[in-house]
């Protein structure tokens, strides 16, 4: 029996053995592959249809995004408010989503209720129309925010930082302006429409409770439809010459936005799996260094962090943060202290064990449930990896020493390396 006076013994999360729950691979008949997890206790489910339509595809610029987002604005059939009537009324939540290789579709819904929706989705998969007045409505707002977002010190420095990084032709460096979204045309996007989404062939990521037969319902509605797979197109990287930019975007400004990023190999790369290890010493959690001395000691930012950017065909390693007019430089000198520490000085086992334990829990998080799971495998898939890349990552967060993070440290944590940019 339970002794309930004796508190339960505490186990580090290095201890634990987590193991990724296999996916269920399918092919419709049209050779569209699907990824599937069946898994969880509420009878609700996740669809995300990935097509080959990010911006890296696009000739014009933000004819990508424009699209995405129109696809749910109007069929030869349907207006707006119909399908949005449509998908509200089975208690259903449709998205959109565009990033720089790949656009999104996700559908969640109850479990019971996908048969009734898959005709929809697969209505705006082959018959958006883009109408005008949607245009015109679309282009009205993005304008309206991109002016108030213009303001804002820290909405800047992220978009100057990819510019800097990888040149304003780039599709990881190039930026919305009022100026492209009045070069917008429905023609245009008509035209990206057919060739990314009615004749190329996505991807289905589906988690959740799995009805019986879904299979044979996502072959009847997408199963036929024509498209094949579609290949990124590379792009050149022109960065910056200059490495250091002081931009005053407001002259009443109290706040400056500050961003310290450098390029970095993308997830093939044997250092990036231990590079996050030593990210997270560095800046990646709240219990980090730069937290630790710049927000706990100091007090110069209420918060400061560190990452390593997830992208495809390249990469980068950014610390972002926002301090007080006065103090951005003193924050800058700090942030570079801490890169002194890590190359000159062993980190402590018992830090070493805290950020081990504290990374391991995120990976327990990304095995709660289907949707993480999904999640998981989607990001592996995407980047052309499989299950042995999730283990060679608990292995590395166990296993990496303190000397092997050092080396790192001194190969990477260089400050000539690292442009640097405050927007005040």
């Amino acid at each position: 029996m339970l002794n309930r006076t004796q508190a339960p013994p505490i186990v580090d999360a290095v201890a634990y053995q987590l193991h990724l729950k296999p996916v269920t691979r399918a092919t419709l008949d049209n050779g569209t592959p699907v990824y599937m997890i069946d898994a969880g206790a509420e009878e609700v489910l996740q669809l995300e249809w990935i097509y080959p339509a990010g911006n890296s595809y696009e000739t014009q610029n933000l004819v990508a995004a424009t699209v995405n987002f129109l696809l749910r604005n109007g069929t030869s059939t349907k207006t707006a408010l119909q399908i949005n009537e449509a998908i509200d009324y089975y208690g259903a939540y449709l998205n959109r989503s565009c990033f720089n290789e790949q656009a999104l579709m996700t559908l969640h819904c109850m479990s019971r209720h996908i048969e009734a929706l898959l005709p929809l989705v697969r209505e705006l998969v082959i018959d958006a129309v883009m109408p005008e007045d949607e245009l015109q409505l679309y282009r009205q707002n993005m304008k309206q925010r991109l002016e108030v977002n213009l303001r804002k010190a820290d909405f800047v420095a992220g978009r100057l930082i990819d510019t800097y990084l990888f040149g304003s032709d780039h599709p990881y460096g190039k930026f919305s302006s009022a100026e492209a979204f009045d070069a917008l045309e429905r023609s245009t996007l008509l035209q990206f429409y057919e060739t990314h989404y009615r004749q190329a062939q996505p991807i289905l990521f589906v988690a959740g409770k799995i009805p019986k037969g879904l299979l044979s319902q996502l072959n009847r509605y997408f199963g036929d439809l024509p498209g094949a797979p579609r290949t990124c197109p590379l792009h050149s990287i022109e960065p910056a010459t200059q490495k250091k930019y002081r931009i005053n975007n407001d002259p009443q400004g109290v706040q400056g936005a500050i961003r310290l990023a450098r390029p970095f190999p993308n997830r093939h790369h044997p250092d990036f799996i231990p590079v996050q290890l030593l990210n997270a010493v560095f800046g990646g959690f709240f219990g980090s260094r730069l937290m630790s001395n710049i927000r706990e000691d100091k007090g110069y930012t209420y918060g400061i962090h560190s990452y390593l950017l997830n992208l495809q065909q390249e990469g980068a390693w950014m610390i972002s943060t926002e301090a007080g007019t006065e103090v951005t430089e003193a924050t800058l000198t700090e942030v570079y202290r801490e890169m002194e520490r890590l190359r000159n000085e062993p980190i402590d086992e018992d830090e070493l064990l805290l950020v081990r334990n504290y990374m391991m829990g995120g990976l327990l998080g990304d095995l709660d449930g289907p949707f993480q799971l999904v999640g998981r495998w989607k990001n592996l898939i995407l980047h052309g990896l499989d299950e042995n890349y999730f283990y060679d990552t608990i292995r590395t967060i166990k296993t990496a020493s303190a000397a092997d993070l050092q080396a790192l440290a001194n190969r990477y944590l260089q400050p000539d390396a690292f442009y640097e940019l405050v927007v005040v």
